[in-house]
């Protein structure tokens, strides 16, 4: 075998999306156990939607993850330039090359004929195709449509319209397609720019593709790509369809399912470990009843015979769960790289400044402790620990089922009290408290400790009450207790502007 050369071919038009990864790494996986090579290319033709800015965050995102190219618009190579903008005369030389050898032909057809064309096609109750009317136009016609201003477009010659095209998928098996919608389809606009079939064979064919993974939507591409193949006798690569990616509802995985950008798993605060570890699992399984394999591992045993057809289910959730098993692995392996992860997400929301001191950092680390396993990404010390960073947001479901009663101001004001009293203010010190007024008070630890935590989180579930209220620290203890008695006498609301037992 010729070393392998894959590629992922972007278009710079939005941030990287996780379908796009998945390919990606697909792509990356194959080369690298095969010892070749992965190359990047920018397909940036669509000029009033690319920017250079998601050139740039394309490339960001994907050294976020992890996935190194060999060859790419950055880094160069023997084979570029990679970018498509920058191709445009090796486009216009093939396309020339087409027309001399009569593979190719100037199409003069106004849009307003092509149009009609497809109308009379419908009203026919037939597939459109175009009628091949500038086939064989004579000089004085092509002078006349000349004259007229007219500028024309190229497209492909195609051999035998009743040719039915096998494809021969590394995943699929043979695809069959029939020859109903085969017709002469334009390779290079009138304005000179080429279209996505004839530039991707070109690049890929010049590149020295040997390997082409792509998603399934691209599978209807590959007959008119092969038709160019065929047209200057060269020898196409082999292709492979990945599944299609769902959301858990299984249709097409789409923003309403949650993020769908690389970059908003990063702001959630994923490990790109852990999203590599998940996206490989996305339609192969390597092994039965297992999940959490190093990269390492997914090189020496990635197949690509052994990728599915069938649509894969990109859950979330299960990312999440994936996340938090490398989290919790860091927690004791590198204990720092979580922090950071941390310290990131709390930057992110305005809750740390750009310079943070040493008393701080031991505070972030003091909270990841006390929240434990319940951080499976970045952002989860915002959800379960944001109290300890910001005044807390009282949930009103929360206030009206522990802080509404009336006994709760009387039981508030007595903690606040021996809080008050007390020497020392750690977790033993309050929890002793806590017991031995309920033991007073002839109640359950319960009738105090769930007040307490709504009281001083908003929230009805987190981390230990006694360890949290030790790293907030007596001040701060003391300070939610008056605020939420005066809350719940109505001179202090969750958001209302009323009492919130009203």
């Amino acid at each position: 075998m010729n070393t392998v050369r894959t590629r992922f071919a972007p278009s710079p038009t939005g941030y990287l999306h996780v379908g796009g990864a998945w390919t990606a790494f697909f792509n990356w996986l194959f080369a690298r156990h095969h010892g070749g090579r992965f190359i990047l290319r920018i397909e940036d033709t669509d000029r009033s939607r690319s920017t250079e800015e998601m050139v740039e965050a394309i490339l960001e995102d994907f050294r976020w993850l992890g996935i190194t190219w060999d060859e790419g618009p950055d880094v160069g190579g023997p084979y570029g330039p990679y970018r498509q903008t920058e191709r445009m005369a090796i486009y216009q030389e093939y396309a020339r090359k087409l027309l001399e050898r009569g593979h190719a032909y100037y199409c003069y057809c106004t849009p307003e004929e092509l149009e009609a064309e497809r109308h009379k096609a419908q009203a026919e109750h037939r597939p459109y195709r175009y009628s091949g009317r500038c086939r064989s136009l004579s000089s004085k016609e092509v002078a006349r449509f000349e004259a007229e201003g007219r500028r024309p477009t190229i497209r492909l010659r195609v051999r035998d319209y009743g040719e039915t095209i096998v494809v021969h998928d590394l995943i699929r098996g043979e695809v069959v397609f029939s020859p109903e919608h085969l017709d002469d389809y334009i390779i290079v606009r009138s304005d000179g720019t080429p279209l996505y079939n004839f530039a991707n064979v070109i690049d890929d064919h010049t590149m020295a593709i040997t390997h082409v993974i792509r998603a399934e939507e691209h599978l209807s591409n590959t007959p008119k790509q092969l038709l160019i193949y065929r047209a200057f006798d060269w020898t196409p690569p082999q292709v492979a369809h990945l599944p299609m990616l769902l959301g858990p509802d299984r249709s097409k995985l789409s923003k309403r399912h949650g993020a769908t950008a690389v970059r908003q798993y990063r702001e959630e605060g994923f490990l790109p470990e852990a999203i590599l570890n998940y996206l490989a699992l996305l339609g192969w399984y390597p092994e039965e009843d297992r999940e959490i394999y190093s990269l390492e591992e997914l090189i020496a045993r990635f197949h690509l015979e052994d990728v599915g057809k069938s649509p894969s289910v990109f859950d979330y959730q299960k990312l999440v769960w994936m996340n938090g098993v490398y989290m919790r692995k860091l927690m004791h392996e590198d204990r720092a790289k979580v922090l950071a992860l941390v310290e990131e997400t709390l930057k992110r929301e305005g809750l740390l400044p750009e310079a943070v001191d040493p008393a701080t950092r031991e505070y972030i680390a003091r909270v990841v402790e006390v929240l434990g396993d319940r951080i499976k990404v970045g952002r989860d010390v915002l959800r379960y620990g944001d109290f300890f960073f910001t005044e807390p947001t009282y949930d009103p479901e929360a206030v009206r089922t522990y802080l509404c009663g009336e006994e709760i101001p009387g039981y508030l004001s007595r903690l606040e009290e021996e809080f008050t009293r007390c020497q020392e203010f750690d977790r033993a010190t309050v929890e002793q408290i806590v017991r031995s007024l309920a033991a007073e008070l002839q109640v359950s630890s319960r009738v105090l400790i769930h007040p307490l935590r709504v009281a001083l989180t908003g929230k009805t579930i987190g981390p230990g009450l006694f360890e949290l209220m030790e790293l907030l620290g007596r001040h701060r203890v003391l300070q939610r207790l008056q605020r939420t008695r005066e809350m719940l006498k109505g001179g202090l609301t969750a958001s209302t502007g009323s009492s919130p037992c009203s």
